[in-house]
């Protein structure tokens, strides 16, 4: 049975997000549990997508130490089974991280390597996204000549929000955002190489980075995961037209056929939109990591 939500008692919950149930772990660590809820439209379903925690897990672990030669990043390397009661284990196997507590970043560092989403309304507007003028003529999910750093606020609640690299020194000061600009487009550029590889266009992604007592920037949150990142079956990429992708699509796709204002509470999911959802979450992580769930 798929967990919707987590019920530890042996922590105290420190926060609740859309997909993440957080746990305080002493003074200086934390522990997160990855549920199987699913946000659509900024809205969380009504209905769990089997298996979707534990595969967000194990891509984000996958990357966290494929990446980790370019940025430290937030794992303990402590079995999260150890921080919980014995009858609680079932619930974080799988799908759980223990993790340094740090000050996050304010911002979210949005890259993108090809033009869609929120990137190509812009472009269709003005010519440009977050301030970065593009060359003309651009069509939509085309690759993009260069990867280009697009940072967006963190909204508490709605939509994130685009915003200008000088907007961005504003908020976090002009060293600091020079070098989670070039990390993020480090990293996006390591991890888009190997997913060319494994037939996977990253067409987008974002990061999200904190800083530990020292003022050292670290990698946190999930990190290239089908939630936070656009995957492109590379066999059937297309300029000119919105790709498939190894997501939310399928949800995404029923709820604009409904007359829903896409607000709460969200209608109720058909089985066979949650079970393809499912199968695509699990394709993702078996064709970047070649390993199928266990």
């Amino acid at each position: 049975m798929a967990l919707f939500e987590s019920q530890i008692k042996s922590l105290p919950r420190i926060g609740k997000g859309k997909v993440r149930d957080i746990y305080a772990v002493g003074e200086d660590k934390m522990l997160i549990v990855v549920s199987d809820r699913l946000s659509a439209f900024d809205v969380v379903m009504s209905d769990p997508i089997p298996d979707k925690g534990r595969v967000l897990n194990e891509m984000a672990a996958f990357w966290f130490e494929r990446l980790g030669h370019v940025v430290p990043n937030q794992l303990t390397g402590i079995d999260p089974e150890t921080v919980v009661a014995p009858e609680e284990r079932p619930q974080v196997r799988g799908r759980s991280m223990v993790v340094k507590k740090l000050k996050p970043l304010p911002i979210e560092a949005v890259v993108r390597g090809y033009l869609i989403g929120s990137g190509w309304k812009d472009y269709q507007k003005s010519g440009k996204i977050c301030g970065i003028e593009l060359p003309k003529g651009l069509q939509q999910a085309q690759k993009l000549p260069e990867p280009i750093f697009t940072p967006a606020t963190k909204a508490a609640s709605g939509h994130d929000e685009n915003i200008t690299f000088a907007q961005c020194e504003k908020l976090i000061g002009a060293e600091l955002a020079a070098k989670v600009r070039d990390t993020a487009v480090r990293l996006y550029k390591e991890a888009a190489g190997y997913a060319a590889q494994r037939g996977i266009i990253i067409a987008d992604t974002k990061f999200e980075f904190g800083l530990d007592k020292d003022n050292n920037l670290v990698l946190i949150d999930e990190v290239l995961t089908a939630d936070s990142s656009r995957f492109w079956p590379a066999d059937s990429y297309q300029v000119g037209i919105s790709p498939p992708s190894f997501d939310k699509q399928y949800v995404r796709d029923y709820l604009e056929t409904l007359d829903w204002n896409k607000e709460p509470p969200a209608p109720k999911l058909p089985h066979d939109v949650i079970e393809r959802t499912s199968e695509k979450y699990r394709e993702a992580l078996q064709r970047l990591t070649g390993k199928k769930l266990s």
